[in-house]
């Protein structure tokens, strides 16, 4: 993956990074000069990702992290700077589904876990991330939110509500730390090819085909295509925007 960015001794933490949208982001940041941190709740999996780039010539290791855990958001953002002596950008990326269902059948469990890991984890993981900025001066945090968090999705009550609320979050956080030169903004993939919407294609096919198919570019993303949105968000391309929420999904809400 070829980019016009330079992001040469600076530091970047992706969260969610052991497949999908965050591996793509990971290497992408990688290819472009910086030292990448990447987490998971998967250990086996972060751990080979980092390798990887490793072997490649570039500065990376893995770290096993729930997002859910606040204590393990703390240590992961710890381990970054005592790595690699800094923290320039992030890309709080983890997330989870939960099962379509309607909301008069749903489980209030699914409810809580998504909640936690994709509202809660993304809270969590901009607190640690901004302290550390804060002491550097600058930086770039970049939340993942959804096509839902900008338009209703019927079946995925929970979700939608997750991801409404991670663009609430960006927005206040980024009228905060705009001042001290801390960029924050969120962005809004799409229906993408990752293992989590290949996960969701498999529990509710027509569900998921019915989306799929109202796509204008009649396609579904490429994990690289929306990695790109989030290094442009980073870069001093993108210096006059904060708060905003990126949509890359295809054109599926521009309906």
């Amino acid at each position: 993956m070829t980019m016009s960015f330079s992001f040469d001794n600076q530091v970047a933490l992706i969260t969610g990074a052991g497949s999908g949208i965050g591996l793509a982001t990971a290497r992408a940041f990688a290819q472009t000069g910086a030292a990448v941190a990447l987490s998971d709740l998967n250990h086996d999996t972060v751990t080979r990702a980092a390798e990887q780039l490793a072997a490649a010539g570039h500065r990376a290791i893995g770290i096993r992290c729930d997002v859910a855990s606040e204590p393990d958001v703390a240590a992961t953002v710890e381990r970054t700077v005592a790595a690699f002596g800094r923290l320039d950008f992030a890309y709080n990326n983890a997330g989870i589904h939960a099962p379509v269902s309607e909301t008069a059948d749903a489980d209030g469990a699914d409810f809580d876990r998504v909640i936690s890991v994709n509202l809660r984890g993304t809270w969590s993981c901009m607190k640690y991330e901004l302290r550390q900025m804060r002491e550097l001066g600058s930086g770039a945090i970049v939340n993942c939110s959804s096509q839902s968090g900008l338009v209703g999705t019927a079946g995925l009550a929970a979700y939608t509500a997750s991801k409404h609320g991670v663009i609430g979050l960006t927005r206040s956080a980024a009228l905060e730390y705009a001042s001290r030169s801390i960029r924050i903004n969120a962005i809004c993939p799409g229906t993408s090819d990752t293992p989590m919407v290949a996960r969701a294609v498999a529990d509710a096919p027509e569900h998921m085909d019915s989306i799929v198919n109202e796509i204008p570019l009649g396609r579904i993303g490429r994990a690289e295509e929306i990695a790109s949105a989030v290094l442009w968000l980073c870069s001093a391309g993108a210096g006059f925007t904060i708060g905003q929420a990126l949509v890359v999904d295809g054109g599926y809400t521009v309906r």
